[in-house]
């Protein structure tokens, strides 16, 4: 089992000083995912196959699967730290109870006078429902608010994905209309109800979101 667990008394925030990034929300904890990870991110991708693809862009053909291949997903995991370092993204696992449940990124982070990045997610279905990755996405909300110092973050998501749409409505992010054949996924290019959160947002929200979710 791979993991991390808050430790008792922990209130919500960052560990970073010793061992690899922790965001802690209230029952959940988000860390850049290793390559021992590569069973229970493998274990979960391949049993969620037919809940997830349908919202994700298609993978090439000439790839190496990283959810069947080790050598891939160890790679997948260098990759991710390369862009985290450089400040481009920041692309976490997220833990239930010690147990890998799923990921949520913050991904095309842009800065001089955009200050902004993107925030998308999946979950394994068979915890889906219970506001987990509503309270991954303030997390990571918090953390692009607090320490990375950006303005903006967003979520796009496919006008159909009820679920996903059912994250962002859990924390009444605002609404700003529908970006026309915006991403390639599964092999289409997709409309996207694009969602927005601003730092003046957190800041007057901050207590109100804090109380409920971390």
């Amino acid at each position: 089992m791979t993991g991390y667990s808050r430790p008792i008394g922990h209130p919500a925030g960052i560990i970073s000083s010793n061992g690899p990034l922790r965001l802690f929300g209230r029952r959940i904890m988000l860390r850049p995912l290793v390559a021992t990870d590569f069973e229970a991110w493998s274990e979960v991708r391949l049993r969620n196959g037919e809940w997830l693809t349908k919202w994700e862009p298609m993978p090439l053909i000439t790839s190496p699967d990283p959810a069947t291949s080790r050598d891939a997903f160890t790679n997948r995991c260098a990759a991710r730290d390369r862009e985290r370092q450089a400040g481009n993204a920041y692309c976490m696992g997220l833990f239930i109870n010690n147990v890998f449940a799923g990921e949520v990124n913050l991904n095309s982070v842009v800065r001089g006078a955009m200050q902004s990045g993107t925030i998308g997610y999946w979950i394994d279905e068979a915890k889906a429902g219970n506001s987990y990755m509503s309270e991954a996405v303030l997390v990571l909300s918090k953390f692009a608010f607090d320490e990375l110092r950006l303005h903006r973050v967003e979520v796009c998501i496919i006008p159909r994905n009820t679920a996903s749409h059912r994250v962002v409505e859990k924390l009444a992010l605002r609404h700003e209309g529908i970006a026309e054949r915006f991403l390639e996924i599964n092999g289409i290019w997709e409309d996207h109800v694009r969602y927005g959160f601003t730092i003046e947002e957190w800041q007057s929200r901050r207590e109100e979101l804090s109380a409920t979710w971390l």
